[in-house]
């Protein structure tokens, strides 16, 4: 049996039961998806059918923020686990507080009224408005450039020095 690859090419695949992290990133998905069902249950309960309000209200802010967190802690765990066994640059660095700052953001612009800088003051109900809903997708914005920067780009000669 002839070999298709010329002799210089050396290719090493692991199946994915072997790699030691494959339970790291399996966790990683498993948490990041539950987050997300949390979000939802936040974010829109009348897509399961648990809506019961016309407006949005402090625990549904709690829920889908609570949901957010979750979700940026599986994705950290999980690109982190890309890194193992590297040394992480700047870049990553500044993304994973990337990822802290926009969950930070988010929290403050979803929950403005409580903390008395929104456009409810105290004695009204808290409403989820259209300038809390811009600071929470700016806050979202900024968790994404976070994890697009905290992901690993190596070249392939860096690769095969490791693995090595």
């Amino acid at each position: 049996m002839t070999n298709s690859l010329p002799a210089s090419t050396s290719v090493e695949t692991t199946p994915l039961s072997d790699d030691p992290s494959s339970p790291r990133i399996i966790f990683s998905i498993a948490i990041t998806l539950f987050g997300l069902l949390i979000f939802i249950i936040g974010a829109k309960p009348d897509w399961l059918g648990w809506d019961r309000s016309p407006v949005v209200g402090f625990v549904q802010i709690a829920v889908f923020l609570v949901g957010l967190a979750i979700i940026c802690f599986g994705g950290y765990v999980g690109l982190l686990t890309l890194w193992w066994g590297r040394e992480r640059t700047i870049v990553s660095d500044i993304g994973s507080r990337l990822v802290a700052t926009g969950y930070v953001i988010a929290v403050f612009a979803g929950l403005a009224d409580i903390f008395g800088m929104g456009s409810q003051s105290f004695p009204q109900v808290p409403y989820f408005g259209p300038w809390q809903a811009t600071g929470v997708l700016i806050g979202q914005a900024i968790i994404a450039l976070g994890f697009l920067l905290f992901i690993p780009f190596y070249s392939q000669k860096n690769s095969r020095k490791h693995a090595s």
